[in-house]
């Protein structure tokens, strides 16, 4: 019998018609599988081995060890109050640091670098800080995040989110929180921000060749012999003095002829010991010199006695801010503040 006949006769559409086999079919899927299913589980009750009526010997469970690894926070490095929001949580009784690090798990999406550490209680009652372990208890723990870098300030979205999680760990970890007020640390962000554009200086003496541009393979050969290294992408050169990278090039194009190399220091990310400015001016006035160069400053006037003079007093002026307020150049904290 044609569909459409058979559905008049029954007063359906023919959609309506095929909407109600196929909820038949489903229906009978359904009793089919719940059918399977219960004749799974009773070959499983078939084949359970009853518990034997000799004793049991006991069973010594060994201590589960988790690798530390596996909960890695995403930066391992010293927390500074002169760059970070630091929050402190401290627990009633110490507390595992697998527990800790656990929760931590949650925190895999926030957006910013952030760091943590925790005080492992001694014989003395004092403690020791160290990166979370999750073998270790753990009487209190500081979490941070940096309030600037070179980027500007943290944002206040940003800071809200990481004080809502730290917030809501504590709640978790049923600890006490020590916080700084938000309004307080948005204040210290921008004063942080201040100092860091104030010092984040770039110098740069500019080696100049009138009589002869030279090819990239000639130059790269000359600096190499002089200790500079290739950078990571190729790009510049790079003069490393125990494996720290002191001054660079600018960028220099591989494929036509170089007129001019730019060496550059940034200041504040340099220790003032090495006397960076004086080992890149002697390394600039000996490459002028085998290459048939002179030295001169942004506005292509040659570079005097008088003006690196200036330089030098300028810079002074520079480390002694910088270590005025605690953040030396060259330091580990200057390093993560001007990145």
């Amino acid at each position: 019998m044609p569909l459409e006949k058979f559905a008049s006769q029954w007063g359906l559409s023919e959609l309506q018609l095929a909407l109600g086999f196929i909820g038949l079919l489903f229906l009978v899927w359904v009793i089919v599988y719940n059918i399977r299913n219960a004749k799974s589980r009773k070959g499983d009750e078939d084949l359970r081995i009853e518990p034997s009526s000799e004793p049991a010997e006991p069973i010594v469970e060994e201590p589960i060890v988790v690798s530390p690894n596996l909960y890695q926070t995403p930066l391992v490095q010293a927390i500074d109050p002169r760059i970070d929001c630091v929050i402190a949580l401290r627990f009633p009784e110490p507390i595992s640091g697998i527990e800790i690090l656990e929760a931590l798990r949650e925190w895999s999406d926030l957006q910013i670098p952030w760091m943590a550490d925790g005080l492992v209680p001694t014989n003395s009652g004092e403690g020791v800080w160290g990166v979370l372990d999750a073998n270790r208890l753990y009487a209190e723990i500081q979490l941070a995040v940096q309030l600037a870098s070179r980027r500007g300030p943290i944002g206040v979205l940003e800071l809200s989110d990481f004080c809502s999680r730290v917030q809501a760990l504590a709640e978790t970890l049923d600890a006490q929180i020590d916080m700084p007020a938000v309004g307080t640390m948005l204040d210290s962000s921008k004063e942080l921000d201040a100092l860091a554009a104030q010092s984040d200086v770039l110098l740069g003496i500019n080696i100049v060749f009138d009589q002869q541009a030279w090819s990239w393979p000639h130059l790269d050969s000359v600096l190499t012999q002089r200790g500079f290294k290739r950078s990571n992408d190729g790009t510049s050169l790079e003069y490393p003095i125990q494996g720290k990278t002191v001054f660079r090039t600018a960028q220099l194009d591989h494929h036509s002829p170089i007129s001019q190399i730019t060496l550059l220091l940034e200041v504040p990310v340099v220790s003032a010991v090495l006397q960076p400015f004086d080992r890149m001016l002697n390394e600039a006035a000996d490459i002028a010199e085998a290459l048939q160069g002179r030295l001169v400053d942004d506005n292509g006037v040659n570079l005097t006695e008088g003006s690196v003079n200036v330089i030098r007093k300028q810079l002074d002026v520079l480390y002694a801010q910088l270590e005025k307020s605690g953040i030396a150049a060259g330091s580990a904290t200057a390093i993560r503040l001007f990145s």
